[in-house]
């Protein structure tokens, strides 16, 4: 479908969050899900082309606009993204994907994110808020320092207005951020989660290295594999 770029804005060092607005059209889709993006050509061209499937960033309730959150690298798309003017037409498609928050209300969750992989957890965060759901999330988000964190302050916000939300930051490069500093490991997850692991659901998403990395620690940890839904962000 045809839509035009409404807003650009940066959200941490490198990152760009893109919203469009749909002109009418209004697209159904679950937290999670992602969806395809078409940008005219304007004398960037290499091997991937102009498209790219990307997840929303935005909550379905945000009738008529979809946006995402994307690192900006030297492809043709991200230039062409760069260079592209508010009121840009583009050509986007409805959201799809199996990554999506759970059904159950009853079982805890545990979002782990790696850089980027946040995108897909603000819109869920920002979907529970508006309706009041009633679960139970424990969002663990690594990066390597606070200027590169997409969403630091939103999230804090977040926090405060949900009950059930904890955070817990983990900044790897940083040497003045006070707070947790390692890397994602199986002790990672023993030292912050209380009891038995295998009664969280966990959510993972990231970059593929660091999505392997946490798969490994959670079953080092002990989690069942039909414990952990896992979604890998390969560049773009």
């Amino acid at each position: 479908m045809r839509a035009l770029i409404k807003e650009k804005q940066d959200v941490a060092r490198g990152t760009l969050l893109v919203t469009f607005d749909l002109l009418g059209e209004h697209a159904d889709f679950r937290p999670g899900q992602y969806f395809f993006v078409t940008l005219p050509d304007v004398g960037y061209q290499d091997a991937r082309g102009l498209r790219r499937h990307i997840t929303v960033v935005t909550s379905p309730n945000e009738r008529g606009v979809l946006g995402f959150a994307t690192r900006m690298r030297d492809s043709a798309f991200k230039r062409t993204l760069g260079e592209l003017p508010v009121g840009a037409e583009v050509e986007v498609e409805a959201p799809k994907g199996k990554f999506a928050l759970p059904d159950d209300t009853a079982r805890p969750l545990v979002f782990v994110a790696g850089g980027i992989g946040i995108t897909v957890f603000r819109s869920m965060l920002r979907y529970i808020r508006e309706e009041r759901l009633s679960y139970r999330v424990t969002l663990i988000y690594s990066n390597r320092d606070r200027e590169s964190t997409a969403f630091l302050e939103e999230l804090r916000d977040l926090e405060r207005e949900l009950r059930d939300l904890r955070l817990i930051f983990t900044m790897t490069q940083d040497p003045s951020w006070e707070g947790e500093t390692r890397k994602i490991d199986a002790q990672f997850f023993t030292d912050h989660l209380d009891g038995d692991l295998n009664e969280y659901t966990f959510l993972v998403a990231g970059p593929p290295a660091m999505t392997e990395g946490v798969q490994h620690a959670l079953t080092e940890a002990g989690v069942k594999e039909e414990n952990v839904i896992a979604e890998r962000y390969s560049g773009y």
